[in-house]
C-alpha cells in the first residue's frame, strides 16, 4: 500500500492501523457502563473484582495514552527527505588567442579610456571561464608561433591568474592563425573520448584579429583537422576595421604616441573555419560586442544537467512505540495499588 501524505514531509507507511484508535472511545464508553471502574483490558479486568483504594482515572488515561501511542507507532510514521542526484558533465575547451603585435591597437573603449585588443579581451574571458565550472579549459596562445599556456585543467582560478598575465611579446611577432588552431586540436585528442574517430564534448574559440602569415599550416588545413574530429571552432575577429590608432613604444616599454594602422583581419577564413567545423563566427568591434560573442558560444554550448531525485525515509516507528509501551505498562501497574499498599 502507498503511504499516507501529510504535511511536513510526513507519511504513514500502515495508516489503516489508526482505525484502532475507534477502539479507545469505545472502551471509554463501555467503562462508563460499569458500576465499578476496570480497565477494558483482556486478562486484567479481574483486577476491579477486589476492592482497592479509589485511584480515579489516572490509570485508565495513562493506557489510553499509551495504546494511543502503540496504534500510531503501528502505523509507521515517516519523515520523507528528497535528494536529488546531479548527473553533472562538462566540455573540454580550447581558447586559442592571438598575441601578435596587432593586438595593440587601442581600438577599444574602457572605463578610463582607450584600451588595446589583448586588455579588452581578458576579462571577458575569465568571466567565460567562471561561469563554466564543470568544463576542463586549456589555452593556446600564438603570434609567429603557437605555444600551449595552459593544458585542459579544472582549476579555473589558476587559469584566470594565466590570463591575467596575457600580453603582446609572449611570443614571437606575425599571426600563425593555422598553428594555433592545429594546435588546440592536437590539446583535445583523447582516444578514451573518441567514437569511430569523433571526439565528442569538446570545441574550440579561435580569437585573432589579423590574417594568417606565418606558420607551417594553413588556416583551411587545421580546419579540416577539427572537422575530421568532430571538434567545432567558433572563431572571432577582434577590433575596428579600417584604420587604427596603434601605439608607438619605444625600447623602454614606454608610449610615445599613436601612428595609424590598418587592420587586416581575413574575416573570410574565419567564416570559413566556422562553417567547415560546424561552428560560427562572430565580430568583436568593441567590449559589447566581444562579451555578447562569448555569451552567445556560451549560450550554444551550455550543458543540460539531468537531476533524478530519490526520497529516503526516516523511521519513527520506536519514537512512537517506545513511550507508548512504557505508558500503556505504568497505567496497567498503577491500576493495581494492592500491589503498593491497602486502605488501613
Amino acid at each position: 500500500m502507498s503511504p499516507t501524505l501529510l504535511p511536513g514531509g510526513w507519511t504513514l507507511a500502515d495508516p489503516l492501523w489508526l482505525l484502532a484508535l475507534l477502539l479507545i472511545p469505545l472502551a471509554v464508553w463501555w467503562r462508563g457502563r460499569r458500576s465499578r471502574p476496570v480497565l477494558v483490558i483482556p486478562r486484567v479486568a479481574r483486577w476491579a473484582g477486589t476492592p482497592t483504594i479509589s485511584l480515579g482515572r489516572g490509570p485508565s488515561v495513562l493506557a489510553g495514552v499509551g495504546l494511543a501511542l502503540l496504534i500510531v507507532g503501528l502505523a509507521r510514521p515517516q519523515q520523507l527527505e528528497e535528494k536529488k542526484q546531479v548527473r553533472q558533465k562538462g566540455y573540454d575547451i580550447m581558447l586559442a588567442i592571438d598575441l601578435s603585435p596587432s593586438m595593440l591597437a587601442e581600438d577599444y573603449e574602457g572605463p578610463t579610456g582607450r584600451i588595446n585588443r589583448v586588455q579588452a579581451i581578458q576579462p571577458i574571458i575569465e568571466a567565460f571561464i567562471s561561469k563554466r565550472p564543470t568544463d576542463r579549459i586549456g589555452v593556446v596562445i600564438y603570434g609567429g608561433r603557437a605555444y600551449t599556456l595552459s593544458p585542459l585543467t579544472f582549476d579555473h582560478e589558476w587559469l584566470a591568474r594565466q590570463i591575467q598575465r596575457l600580453r603582446v611579446g609572449l611570443v614571437e611577432d606575425a599571426t600563425a592563425v593555422g598553428d594555433g588552431l592545429g594546435l588546440a586540436v592536437s590539446r583535445l585528442e583523447q582516444a578514451e573520448k573518441e567514437k569511430d574517430g569523433q571526439r565528442k564534448g569538446a570545441f574550440i574559440i579561435l580569437l585573432t584579429d589579423g590574417s594568417n602569415n606565418s606558420g607551417v599550416l594553413a588556416p583551411r588545413q587545421a580546419a579540416e583537422l577539427a572537422k575530421a574530429k568532430g571538434i567545432p571552432v567558433y572563431t572571432i575577429g577582434a577590433g575596428q576595421p579600417g584604420v587604427v590608432p596603434m601605439p608607438v613604444i619605444d625600447n623602454a616599454g614606454r608610449k610615445l604616441g599613436y601612428r595609424q594602422a590598418i587592420s587586416d583581419l581575413d574575416e573570410d577564413t574565419l567564416q570559413r573555419i566556422a562553417e567547415t567545423t560546424g561552428g560560427k563566427f562572430f565580430r568583436a568591434m568593441d567590449v559589447g560586442t566581444a562579451e555578447a560573442a562569448f555569451a552567445a558560444i556560451d549560450k550554444r554550448q551550455r550543458i543540460e544537467f539531468s537531476a533524478k531525485s530519490q526520497l529516503r525515509a526516516h523511521e519513527w516507528y520506536f519514537a512512537w512505540v517506545g513511550p507508548g509501551a512504557v505508558a500503556f505498562l505504568g497505567g496497567l501497574a498503577w491500576a493495581r495499588p494492592g500491589r503498593w499498599g491497602r486502605a488501613a
